[in-house]
């Protein structure tokens, strides 16, 4: 072979090898952004499902946690995560859903709730019967650059009322699960009361972490999990029994169950 053929091949076969070692990275580069959030399922200490995003991807321009009641155009509640995917622009991705909290027979929130700066529920700081009035209860918010925080109700009422806070998305539910690192004093470690449950808490790792229990659970046993093997020292129990509900296609999870408020992680088209 003449020698400026040996070295027009030599010179196109590192030209093909440094156009696929380009390639390989842009790939590597491209599927980095998937450690913005994950959804997996678990078998210790019980069954249970888990969607984390970390509190970081939430300040880009890229994901956004939001809360969905009603349909752009209507009064009526969506109901569903089936509702939620129909009223959800076709630029948006949903990458997990879950219900947000409490509500009543016309499946309206019984806790506050802002969505997009918008009160739609006061503050409930009343006292009462059932699990929304296991005192202290509390309030997962953030603000408009995507900050989460829970806060128990009356501390959060106080920044409210000093305008040292001013939430974009809220919604308010009972009780708090884990208090400054610390089970709520009221749960009982030998209770036999069990349910499933669903929750969320915001972690010492930066994440925020929503649960869904697949068995039956003690509320002890469910902040047991969010305070020592989640790491959260703030968490809130969302709602239980038939209202426990998750949406997370990724672990082809999709309870078909009627809620109130959802809280989802929308993934935005760059």
């Amino acid at each position: 072979m003449p020698t400026s053929i040996f070295t027009l091949s030599l010179s196109l076969a590192v030209l093909t090898l440094s156009l696929s070692a380009c390639q390989q990275e842009d790939t590597v580069a491209l599927n980095t952004d998937t450690d913005s959030w994950s959804c997996q399922t678990a078998d210790y200490p019980f069954t249970y499902s888990v969607c984390r995003v970390n509190a970081s991807a939430l300040t880009s321009a890229r994901y956004s946690l939001q809360l969905f009641w009603q349909s752009a155009n209507s009064a009526q509640p969506l109901l569903t995560f089936d509702g939620l995917l129909t009223a959800l622009p076709e630029d948006k991705t949903l990458n997990f859903a879950m219900n947000a909290g409490m509500y009543d027979e016309r499946y309206a929130p019984i806790g506050y709730t802002i969505i997009e700066g918008k009160e739609v529920k006061s503050l409930n700081l009343k006292e009462g019967g059932g699990n929304f009035h296991l005192l202290p209860n509390g309030v997962m918010w953030w603000d408009k650059a995507g900050n989460v925080q829970i806060t128990e109700s009356n501390a959060l009422n106080e920044q409210l009322n000093n305008g040292d806070v001013q939430p974009w998305y809220a919604t308010q539910s009972g009780p708090m699960l884990v208090i400054n690192d610390e089970i709520h004093p009221q749960f009982n470690p030998d209770s036999s009361s069990v349910k499933l449950r669903n929750g969320a808490g915001v972690c010492t790792d930066g994440s925020i972490q929503f649960v869904n229990s697949n068995a039956p659970v003690t509320f002890y046993q469910f902040a047991e999990l969010f305070k020592d093997e989640l790491s959260c020292p703030n968490a809130l129990f969302l709602d239980g029994g038939i209202a426990s509900a998750l949406y997370a296609p990724s672990i082809d999870k999709q309870d078909k169950k009627e809620m109130g408020v959802m809280i989802s992680l929308v993934e935005n088209e760059e």
